[in-house]
């Protein structure tokens, strides 16, 4: 069965991320406890299927404020065809020069962490949110295909790949054609390994970011399920507010 297949490669592909990825893990947690205990951010970013993960972290049940989003519905795709269409994204991602207009809207420092994602890793949104946040000073994280890396020429006029950007890299482990089920009688292999692969990651970062300001006595602001016993029902409502406040002072 298909089906069991898919799940029993995506458990082995995340064991393969525990078992290699961890002190890269360690490392990214603590660059992102970092800033968020300076009361700066940690920002998010992806294109495509990579803003998934960013839409996950925050705001999300579980998470806490401290992680900012930065999501550009023009490289988010909320149509097929026509406006908002997915050809349309996948040109606007690959072009040279956009991204510098929509950070304009943030203000980075050298206290901040930007957390990226992008399973090719070649495609010029990505790599000049890197670029632009390394030279302001930003730590830098990637998670990212180091399989795909080794055997794609890079794209991008630096002559560089998003591992080439980051202080941190996170190899997702997914093969460079990301779905991993192939179909008898047909070239192509189905069901996409890279979404659950960050998701899992940005949790994994999330919780280790949690431990580390937990013991520093950082207190966290956490967006959380209504089924969360002994909450005043105006929490989540109150974890907005501490939101807006948090992005007004960076």
């Amino acid at each position: 069965m298909f089906a069991d297949k898919y799940l029993t490669e995506i458990q082995g592909l995340i064991e393969k991320i525990r078992i290699t990825q961890g002190e890269q893990l360690k490392k990214a947690a603590g660059l992102m406890a970092d800033s968020i205990q300076k009361k700066r951010a940690v920002y998010m970013f992806g294109s495509g299927h990579s803003v998934l993960p960013c839409q996950d972290l925050f705001p999300r049940y579980g998470s806490f404020v401290g992680f900012v989003p930065i999501m550009d519905p023009r490289l988010m795709w909320f149509s097929v065809v026509g406006p908002g269409g997915a050809r349309e994204l996948l040109w606007l991602e690959r072009t040279e020069g956009y991204i510098k207009e929509v950070l304009r809207s943030y203000n980075i420092t050298a206290d901040d962490t930007m957390l990226l994602f992008s399973h090719g890793g070649t495609n010029a949104a990505a790599i000049e949110v890197g670029l632009q946040a390394r030279e302001i000073g930003a730590k830098v994280v990637s998670v990212t295909s180091m399989a795909n890396y080794k055997i794609t020429p890079a794209k991008h006029s630096s002559g560089k790949k998003l591992a080439d950007v980051a202080d941190v890299v996170i190899d997702n482990c997914c093969p460079p054609e990301d779905a991993i089920i192939p179909v008898p009688g047909q070239v192509e292999p189905v069901s996409a390994s890279s979404t659950v692969a960050f998701v899992a990651t940005s949790m994994s970062l999330l919780a280790e970011t949690a431990e580390l300001l937990a013991k520093r006595g950082v207190k966290l602001s956490t967006f959380v399920s209504p089924n969360v016993a002994d909450l005043p029902k105006t929490h989540n409502q109150d974890v907005f507010v501490d939101y807006t406040e948090y992005v007004k002072k960076l």
